[in-house]
């Protein structure tokens, strides 16, 4: 790796870093970003990192100084006002826009600075607005308020020709071509003559329309000219037909991906409006952003609405209010967020230390040194594993590229990697980054080649935004996306090629070990139909009444209609009724449970509880609650007096609902999936478990799996072995083959019979356990299974039951059957 480092800094060490600045990025990274050790992250256009210094400067300033509210005449009132009027000075010079031009709107964030653009903008009958297609949701949500007022929306795609650039040396109409999208006008009206044919002309001096574009889409990074605002102003660009040379254009800038690294310059470029977001450049304080609005664009906005501090006289019963003149006061609806406000300085005094044309140049390094190394990746057929979006094969060197790097991944056969498979590898690695489309379904149809069609058949496939849906019909509905910063350093590039290498590469095979091939080669199973493997039997049976808590072995156990009789009967709800697992609240792994069936009770104990509980397995409960939703599925559920919610509350350290299922509303399914086997979502009755009734798991799988642990990793350290109770299984059997269980079908233990769901789809659950009393948390061994045991974006492990006998999902018409450790496995494959 050194010697990559000496040959990536002999190319970029001009850029890298930060040369001409006090501390280099890795000082910087060390010092002020010590919560980042053995974390690599890649998502800095979804949000900026605030350093420690910065966060301490900012509680000094806090517990120092005395700010009040800004609309009195206090001298806490005032000392914010001072602290307002110098942040909206810092804001307009870093866009270097002129107080006498322009000014600082505070809002909520760019969303909320792109709204007050769209329900105040001069909308008629005329005019239209004008948009690129690579934008984001929220330039595109300024549609509504215009076609709401009858005007024409229209999406453009802008193309732009290099050469001629190089060959003029000054901006000119001829540099860009413009593709239209059809025209859209709601209510069955003429188009606007303004609209008509993409003509950038208006019938009346009178009349404004508005073009919107990013300064940098945060799809694909790609940088748009800033000489489009001049161009657009003047009603002038080849491929637009002209009519009237008279039309009265605004321009709005959306810059909350660009600004970080290139804010635009308004004395050269001078748009009406730009928008932006605090937490992109710095990360904190989020909540925050600004319009900055050119004064003559301001004093034609139409605020309908006013409230406290934006009105100078009003009266409540009579129709009489006065607004104030001030722009400012105007457009910024009651009480500013002045505490963040005061915040920004010490954000922008890094900015200011590192200058932002060393942060676009160091940035840009890294991503260029990236880019070139993922297009270098080869599978072992020589196939290309990287198809990078937005990026021209001639500017993969060019230092001016953006810092973003979006793409997606393909296998040696060609067919895709899901987006969501590349993001939970990623996260076992350490590595922080976005998928999706990035609310941007302009450039993400365009790169990804979607047409209309697509995309309704992908929404009518249940497709919505953050699903897991990331292929459908052999197409990615989104991408991957990595972004570098300010504090993003070789480190981070190098893990994350690493990364890839690792994990989505091919490589010649090693071994002719069947259990590391693709999950689709597997074939462990003869072709008998029904095959007794030799002493397969059932080693261990566990039952674990509450969700998330420890459970309990037993030498045998009675079946019920949903599975074990009592697995899983119970759980814990939060205050704002979330579910409590240990993914949440690891606490409840400390939390034992035993159920006596003579008795007839529960005992749940907790080291933070002197007292031991019991509860009644038969006795009546408080009340039949409201149905509660427990991932997707619906069901009733009894609870608890105080006195058992207390005790589970201090168990735990929150405050908490014990809950019982008393019934689960199925949607009953009798089709078969892939494979012949049924659809998840089974007859079965389910208490609070995820998927199938049981959880298999076979010792001599587990053995498998320690045998890779048990290999050094690479760097001499060897991995923690595991046992079976890692992974929360009701059934554990021995004597079988590893992996033997992927391919059964059904299967009966004694009198009872079972049929496979297929296998256990595996979570970062299993990457917890407990040492010493304290929840540890550790990449293992979901990181070793993701290596050998991934089919379409799931880690598989152990395989999902349902109990035959409680497909009518009514209990009382179940025989109850009993499983008994010891008793022989007869597996069926058809």
């Amino acid at each position: 790796m050194e010697q990559s480092r000496e040959e990536f800094l002999e190319q970029f060490g001009g850029d890298y870093g930060y040369p001409d600045a006090p501390r280099g990025v890795d000082q910087m990274r060390a010092a002020d970003f010590k919560r980042l050790q053995g974390t690599v992250y890649l998502d800095h256009a979804g949000a900026a990192l605030y350093s420690e210094p910065q966060m301490a400067d900012v509680v000094k300033d806090l517990t120092s100084n005395f700010y009040g509210n800004p609309h009195s005449q206090s001298d806490s009132s005032m000392a914010a006002t001072d602290q307002v009027t110098a942040a909206r000075h810092q804001v307009l010079k870093y866009f270097n826009a002129s107080p006498r031009d322009y000014k600082c709107i505070f809002t909520s964030g760019a969303t909320a600075a792109l709204k007050l653009v769209g329900e105040c903008f001069p909308w008629s009958r005329e005019s239209c607005y004008m948009y690129t297609m690579e934008n984001h949701n929220s330039v595109l949500g300024i549609r509504e308020y215009a076609l709401s007022k009858g005007a024409t929306a229209l999406a453009v795609d802008i193309e732009e020709d290099k050469g001629l650039e190089k060959n003029h040396g000054s901006p000119s109409s001829g540099l860009f071509k413009i593709s239209r999208h059809s025209n859209q006008r709601r209510g069955g009206d003429v188009l606007s003559q303004n609209c008509q044919n993409g003509s950038l002309s208006t019938v009346s001096e009178n009349n404004w329309n508005l073009f919107a574009f990013p300064s940098e889409c945060n799809f694909s990074g790609q940088k748009f000219n800033l000489n489009l605002v001049k161009l657009i102003k003047e009603g002038n660009l080849v491929g637009l037909p002209s009519q009237q040379q008279q039309g009265q254009w605004m321009v709005l800038i959306d810059a909350a991906k660009g600004c970080a690294t290139e804010p635009p310059n308004l004395d050269v470029y001078p748009a009406d409006f730009v928008v932006c977001s605090f937490y992109k450049i710095f990360g904190y304080p989020t909540g925050l952003g600004a319009l900055i609005i050119k004064n003559e664009a301001a004093s034609l906005l139409n605020k309908t609405y006013f409230s406290g501090g934006t009105v100078a006289a009003s009266i409540a019963d009579i129709d009489f209010v006065q607004k104030r003149k001030n722009i400012e006061q105007v457009l910024e609806d009651g009480t500013i967020s002045f505490l963040s406000i005061a915040s920004l300085r010490h954000g922008f005094k890094i900015i200011e230390m590192l200058t932002t044309s060393a942060i676009a140049r160091h940035t840009s390094s890294l991503a260029t040194y990236v880019r070139k190394k993922m297009l270098d990746m080869k599978h072992r057929n020589k196939k290309n594993v990287c198809i990078i979006y937005g990026l021209e094969p001639s500017k993969v060197a060019d230092l001016k590229t953006s810092p973003t790097i979006t793409f997606n991944l393909k296998r040696e056969d060609g067919t895709w990697f899901g987006y969501r498979e590349v993001e939970k590898l990623a996260s076992l690695s350490g590595i922080h980054l976005r998928t999706g489309c990035f609310c941007n379904p302009g450039a993400c149809a365009k790169y990804l080649g979607l047409s209309h069609s697509d995309l309704v058949s992908n929404f009518e496939a249940g497709h919505v935004c953050w699903d897991d849906n990331d292929v459908i019909k052999g197409k990615p509905t989104g991408a991957v996306r990595i972004s570098f910063g300010y504090i993003s350093t070789y480190q981070d590039a190098e893990e994350f090629l690493k990364f890839l290498q690792s994990s989505f590469v091919s490589k010649p095979i090693a071994s002719s070990n069947g259990h590391a091939l693709s999950m689709n080669t597997l074939n462990l199973v003869d072709n008998q139909s029904q095959q007794v493997v030799p002493d397969v039997r059932l080693k261990s049976i566990i039952i674990y009444p509450v969700k998330s808590c420890q459970g309990f072995s037993m030498q045998s156990w009675p079946l019920a209609a949903g599975g074990l009789k009592y697995d899983r009967e119970w759980l814990l709800q939060g205050s704002g009724g979330e579910i409590l697992t240990q993914k949440k609240v690891p606490e409840l792994a400390s939390i034992r449970t035993l159920i006596n069936l003579e008795l007839g009770k529960l005992f749940v104990e907790s080291p933070k509880r002197k007292d031991k509980l019991q509860i009644s397995l038969l006795e009546n409960l408080i009340h039949l609650t409201a149905e509660v939703d427990v991932y997707g599925q619906r069901y009733e559920v009894e609870s608890y007096d105080e006195k058992v919610n207390t005790w589970f509350s201090e168990a735990i350290g929150r405050h908490c609902t014990f809950m019982r299922c008393s019934s689960s509303k199925n949607s009953f399914c009798t089709s078969t999936g892939k494979n012949g086997r049924l659809c998840r979502d089974t007859r079965s009755k389910l208490n609070f478990v995820n998927e199938g009734q049981l959880l298999l798991i076979s010792e001599e799988s587990v053995s498998d799996l320690n045998s890779r642990l048990s290999s050094s990793n690479g760097n001499g350290k060897q991995h923690d072995l595991v046992d079976a109770m890692r992974f929360r299984p009701n059934i554990v059997i021995s004597g079988s083959t590893p992996y033997r269980e992927d391919n059964w079908k059904r299967l009966h233990i004694g009198d009872a019979y079972f049929t496979s769901m297929g296998g256990c789809n595996r979570c970062q659950m299993i990457n917890l356990h407990q040492n010493a009393g304290q929840v540890i948390k550790s990449k293992e061994p979901l990181a070793t299974l993701a290596s050998y045991r991934r089919e379409k974006g799931k880690i598989l492990f152990g395989v999902l039951l349902n109990y035959e006998d409680g497909l009518s999902g009514q209990e009382e018409t179940v025989t109850e059957r009993w499983l008994q450790v010891g008793q022989e496995v007869h597996a069926s494959t058809e």
